[in-house]
């Protein structure tokens, strides 16, 4: 628990989750709060250190998520990723990683994706659900705001305490509300908030950005509104960072653009690369390829090219008829880059062999130009080309404790077998999981009658019930 001086008082300035359910929160008098609850252990806030651990906090999520970051308020932060979604395989799969990374830094936060910042900021303070990924259609965002109270939509207190009089509690109860006598009695303030939490009015966010980080900037002389000139654009703004890259000896791996529309909202599209890149050609193609995520509305007015991550560059690069030569050799960069930047597509990667029995830790993914591991897999024992994320129960009857299934039933379908090989015995890896000392899998290779071949195992040994259930799982096919 925290707390620091406003003027004469000493007041709480956060507090934990043990504290909150003994009634305790920011803003009562220490004096209270030690009334209340005798022997709390205090201790100074210090506003200015968690401001600029707030913001380092922004510049850590701009590296990872977005070329658009801001702080909201003293503990939040606005995240728009519109046009860098598709880097993290999507949007939800984007709120579980950015949860993750955080929970792993032991960071607790609550997160709501929705098509505006005051919607967002307003379901990830009130919503009262971990996190959320609100589908973008209008009706969804209303009735997600609805029930929410009045200090979600960032009102003044004493707004609020005006509007409380009233009879107003919540959010869709004053948007039902007539404008004209609230705009008379409290001003605009009300009119914007709900403007801006339901997208009828923007919000522009300015984002952080990294001091060091090598920009261009072009000045336009009237907004740009078409494909054609945006394509232009970029092929300047591409020209001037790369001569920037230059002077550095660097080459991009991310870059970020940013145009503001002359209504003042920000557009933003990120590209990444497997190496340091500073071909100028490469660059612009990767970019021009994103310019239909680009809604200019009534046109683009500034534009700025920003190098968010840049490092030394790798090696000089010659065009050869296979298409990029590194060193003499084909380089396959530029066509993981073409991949990997199409919005929707899954992240790509390899598989490379890791040290271990047991076939499912056996195998870890890598970057697709990442250099190749010493580990491989055993070359006389039989597995499988496609190794299911889980293994799957299935039905079987087998005369125990070493002989293959007569026939197996999975999903549905009964398939009897025509040949096995096995058993193959893998044990648990005691050293990672106590629970694992004892435990047995004996792996068969069986085909059925159509000449499909599965690989299957038995949880256990077959005699002993502490090596495992006895239970009958498909893991893997093979080609």
């Amino acid at each position: 628990m925290l707390s620091w001086r406003e003027g004469s008082s000493r007041l709480l300035y956060a507090v934990d989750e043990a504290a909150r359910r003994l009634g305790l929160k920011p803003g009562l008098t220490l004096a209270h709060a030690r009334a209340r609850v005798p022997g709390l252990v205090v201790a100074e806030a210090d506003p200015a250190g968690d401001a600029a651990a707030l913001k380092t906090l922004a510049l850590w999520a701009h590296r990872h998520y977005s070329p658009v970051v801001q702080v909201d308020g003293s503990d939040g932060l606005w995240i728009e990723v519109t046009g860098a979604a598709h880097l993290k395989q999507g949007e939800e799969a984007l709120v579980q990683d950015l949860i993750g990374r955080l929970s792993a830094r032991r960071l607790s936060a609550h997160v709501a994706l929705a098509a505006t910042p005051g919607a967002a900021h307003a379901l990830a303070r009130y919503g009262g659900r971990r996190w959320l990924v609100l589908p973008p259609d209008q009706g969804a965002l209303g009735r997600a705001l609805a029930p929410l109270p009045l200090p979600a939509l960032r009102l003044a207190p004493e707004t609020i305490t005006g509007l409380h009089r009233l009879g107003l509690a919540s959010i869709g109860a004053l948007e039902a509300a007539p404008r004209a006598p609230m705009a008379l009695r409290f001003g605009a303030s009300i009119a914007e908030r709900l403007d801006q939490a339901h997208g009828r009015r923007d919000e522009p966010l300015t984002p952080v950005l990294p001091r060091e980080s090598i920009q261009a900037a072009l000045p336009l002389a009237e907004p740009v509104l078409t494909a054609e000139a945006l394509a232009t654009l970029i092929t300047r703004l591409v020209e001037d960072l790369c001569r920037g890259l230059e002077k550095r000896a660097l080459g991009a791996r991310r870059l970020d653009l940013l145009l503001t529309r002359v209504d003042g909202s920000l557009q933003a599209l990120r590209i990444g690369t497997a190496r340091s890149v500073r071909d100028t050609g490469h660059l612009t193609r990767l970019m021009v390829r994103q310019i239909e995520q680009i809604e200019p509305g009534f046109g683009i007015e500034q534009a700025r090219l920003v190098a968010s991550l840049a490092e030394p560059l790798q090696a000089s690069q010659q065009q050869g008829l296979a298409g990029e030569m590194v060193a003499g050799k084909a380089d396959l960069s530029p066509l993981i880059d073409r991949l990997a930047n199409r919005p929707g597509i899954r992240r790509l990667y390899r598989l490379a062999p890791v040290e271990s029995e047991v076939p499912e830790r056996s195998l870890a993914r890598l970057p697709a130009l990442a250099a190749p591991t010493e580990e491989s897999w055993p070359a006389a024992l039989p597995r499988p080309a496609r190794l299911l994320p889980r293994p799957e129960p299935v039905e079987t009857m087998a005369l125990l404790p070493d002989q293959p299934p007569v026939f197996f039933s999975w999903r549905g379908k009964r398939r009897r077998v025509k040949r096995a090989d096995g058993p193959e015995r893998i044990f648990g890896e005691w050293w990672l999981d106590d629970a694992e000392w004892f435990a047995v899998r004996d792996y068969f290779c069986v085909e059925d009658e159509e000449g499909r071949r599965f690989w299957l195992f038995r949880n256990g040994d077959g005699a002993d019930e502490a090596t495992g259930s006895m239970r009958w799982f498909l893991h893997g096919f093979f080609s």
